[in-house]
């Protein structure tokens, strides 16, 4: 039985800067119904052609990109801090080798095709809109190259429609 309830998209009040701090688990599955997800620091929210939306990157190379890509919409999910270690966990493990989200001890959930964790304070679902990989030439501060794009790795860029948000 699910502990979470449906709150109007109105009465939420992100902070945006808390995503560097606390993480968020990106999550999608497959039409196989297989799920990966991802820790995430970097993120936002926000409004874009007339809609709320979250900004979500992800690297190529990250095997929850395969996911997202191959599904419709995904999740993000908030933790309180009793979970860090095992956010962290998620974010070195990769799904491709092992069952990370049993080892980090989560129980994956469903709704409409899209996971999410039972585990979780706060869920964000949300319909891809847009993504575009980010390009090297569109940097105006090469120092951020530099500095987080050292093997030129550049993020895919996704950005979705909000379509439900549910609390515990």
């Amino acid at each position: 039985m699910s502990n979470f309830k449906e709150i109007n998209i109105k009465d939420f009040s992100p902070n945006p800067f808390e995503i560097k701090d606390k993480w968020m688990l990106i999550s999608s599955a497959k039409p196989d119904g297989s799920v990966n997800t991802m820790t995430a620091s970097w993120g936002s929210f926000g409004v874009m052609w007339n809609k709320e939306v979250v900004f979500v990157v992800i690297r190529p190379q990250r095997f929850t990109r395969e996911f997202v890509e191959s599904s419709e919409s995904l999740s993000l999910t908030f933790f309180d801090d009793s979970y860090k270690k095992a956010l962290a966990y998620l974010g070195k493990a990769s799904g491709r080798d092992e069952d990370k989200i049993t080892k980090a001890g989560l129980s994956v959930v469903m709704d409409n095709e899209v996971p999410y964790f039972q585990e979780a304070e706060r869920v964000i679902f949300a319909k891809k809109l847009f993504v575009q990989r980010i390009k090297e030439g569109a940097f105006l501060d090469e120092k951020i190259i530099d500095r987080w794009y050292p093997e030129k790795d550049f993020h895919y860029l996704y950005i979705a429609e909000i379509t439900k948000v549910l609390e515990k």
